[in-house]
């Protein structure tokens, strides 16, 4: 009969001494089981590809600016020419000669020629003027000094143009800062140009300035210090003599003086004008 081994089938004392060495053999089987997937455990896992670290973004300190377009400024025209033609000087006073000159004296008004300036004064609300005698002009450009001395508010002077005994142009400076242009005929007043403020006007007195006028055919210019002012237009007076004029508005006298008459000729063809139908 066949015997099977059985560590089981041993004595007590076998028997217990068999089992001990089992227990300790499967102890130290699993104490090395354990160390072992400690130490696969703790083994670094290989990158399996190399990764591609991410760009970083560059800073750009100083950026360029957006370019400005640029605009092209449009040329100013240049200043018209107000005094065209301009020629040689035909007359020059230096008011010298008491005899070229309407010289009258009254109790109201006088006119008078002292130290190379014709003076003209007045009483409250009075009009004075006096012209050259031997002049007939019609295109020409004239230039004259004028000093108030005595000139307050609507108080006026100023230069006469194609003037005769009784009809004339006016161009008037007020002691107020105003200028303006008048026709005058058989004692009828026609304001051509309204009062304008000028900033050449002298505001009362004492002042000084130098007053001139463009004539040519139907138009008239008046310049101030040099300066254009305005312009007229009016045919009724083609031709005249110079003149100088002071007058009196409020209640006390005026009195203005006129020195360095100058007039030039001109040769100069005003434009034709266009018809309107």
């Amino acid at each position: 009969m066949n015997m099977i081994f059985s560590p089981f089938a041993l004595s007590g004392a076998q028997a217990k001494s068999k089992r001990l060495t089992w227990i300790l053999f499967a102890m130290t089987m699993l104490i090395t089981s354990c160390s072992q997937l400690d130490v696969i455990l703790a083994t670094p896992v290989p990158l399996t590809a190399t990764e591609t670290p991410l760009p970083t973004a560059t800073i750009n300190w100083f950026p360029p600016s957006a370019t400005p377009t640029l605009i092209a400024l449009s040329t100013k025209a240049p200043t018209p020419e107000m005094r065209p033609g301009l020629g040689s000087q035909i007359v020059t006073d230096d008011f010298s000669d008491p005899s070229l000159w309407n010289i009258a004296a009254s109790n109201q008004a006088s006119a008078d020629i002292k130290n190379n300036h014709l003076i003209l004064s007045v009483q409250s609300q009075v009009y004075m003027l006096s012209l050259r005698n031997d002049l007939v002009l019609n295109d020409y450009y004239a230039e004259i000094t004028a000093r108030p001395s005595l000139c307050r508010n609507e108080d006026s002077y100023g230069l006469l143009i194609r003037a005769s005994a009784s009809s004339y142009y006016r161009f008037v400076l007020a002691c107020n800062g105003v200028v303006r242009a008048e026709r005058v005929s058989g004692g009828t007043r026609l304001v051509l140009q309204q009062p304008l403020p000028s900033g050449d006007v002298p505001p009362g007195a004492p002042g000084q300035v130098r007053i001139g006028v463009w004539a040519v055919g139907r138009e008239m210019r008046l310049f101030l210090n040099g300066r254009f002012q305005f312009s007229i237009t009016d045919p009724s007076f083609p031709s005249g003599s110079i003149g100088v004029f002071v007058r009196s508005v409020g209640e006390t006298p005026a009195v203005v003086s006129f020195s360095d008459l100058t007039i030039q000729s001109v040769d100069y063809i005003l434009p034709t004008q266009t018809l309107i139908p």
